[in-house]
């Protein structure tokens, strides 16, 4: 493994971290400003921050604008609609306890992205890749059934009660594994980045939506203390870390070790929003979890080296 390997995957752990941080306190900050607001003030913040950045390092912006136009739009509205999805989610969850539910979902990514490295990007999977699958969406149907009790009428009657939330937590998650699998395939090795941009083109997207359907919004000194921290942690360092170890580091290994995002998501959400979760979510942060680990043991050992 080269250097750059290893600092790009370190980069990929480091980014796993930032995001177990992501949902608690995306909630708390929604519930003082809206989805729309908050999303907004995080993404324009984290893209302009970026950008400057790009703008000030020799060459920087020159060369994200030179990567393939492939990845700049695709996976620049792959990035864009993953935002809306997941802050919409979480906003629009009917309360806290909802929002783990939510989180749960939103974190079939790690799965998912290894079982869309096979079509995508070519990868041999064993015979475990399909009751992974199987297992950890087994995991979200428990944690939308409520913790009463495991019953098919009652996870229909959950579903049915606010669908909303878990209709665009999944599709967050389908959405970000497509992205984490066709930045490696479109943009690779070649130098540059250019999360920067999608960071301030989903800022500038939000804040349209925010326009078109206007919220009420209370800021205080959390608020303000809570849109800096999700802009420049779980936002600019996340997102730039993540798509260094999805471009040039051990992509299954990084993959793989996500899969505790889950557990770890659940552990500071339910810290930071003061909520007891039912047995259920645990159980179903345990099934995602397994799930993605047969995904992983599924994926040919020899295939999942880093590009060089």
């Amino acid at each position: 493994m080269t250097d750059r390997s290893t600092s790009s995957t370190a980069l990929g752990f480091l980014a796993i971290l930032f995001w177990s941080t992501s949902i608690g306190v995306s909630r708390s900050l929604i519930e003082k400003l809206g989805p729309l607001t908050a999303a907004t003030c995080i993404f324009l913040l984290s893209g302009v921050l970026g950008c400057a950045y790009l703008t000030v390092i020799r060459g920087g912006l020159r060369r994200a604008l030179k990567l393939p136009t492939a990845y700049l739009l695709g996976c620049g509205g792959l990035f864009a609609l993953y935002e809306v999805c997941l802050y919409l989610a979480i906003g629009l969850a009917a309360g806290r306890p909802q929002v783990l539910e939510v989180g749960v979902i939103n974190y079939l990514w790690p799965g998912l992205t290894l079982a869309f490295a096979v079509p995508i990007l070519k990868r041999r999977a064993g015979v475990l890749l399909l009751p992974g699958i199987v297992i950890a969406f087994a995991g979200v149907v428990l944690a939308m059934a409520g913790g009463d009790g495991l019953s098919w009428g009652r996870f229909v009657e959950h579903l049915c009660a606010g669908p909303a939330p878990y209709a665009l937590a999944l599709v967050a998650a389908v959405t970000w594994a497509l992205y984490s699998n066709l930045a490696r395939k479109w943009a690779g090795d070649v130098e540059g980045s250019a999360v920067p941009l999608f960071l301030l083109a989903a800022g500038v997207l939000l804040a349209g939506l925010r326009f078109a359907f206007p919220e009420e919004s209370n800021w205080d000194l959390s608020a303000v203390s809570e849109v800096l921290f999700m802009a420049l942690v779980p936002a600019l360092l996340a997102y730039v870390f993540w798509e260094a170890a999805m471009r040039r580091g051990r992509m299954t290994l990084v993959a793989a070790f996500s899969y505790l995002t889950p557990l770890l998501s659940m552990v500071v959400s339910c810290l930071y929003l003061r909520v007891s979760p039912g047995w259920n979510l645990w159980v179903a942060c345990v099934l995602v979890i397994g799930g993605a680990v047969l995904c992983k043991r599924s994926i040919r050992p020899e295939l999942s080296a880093p590009a060089t």
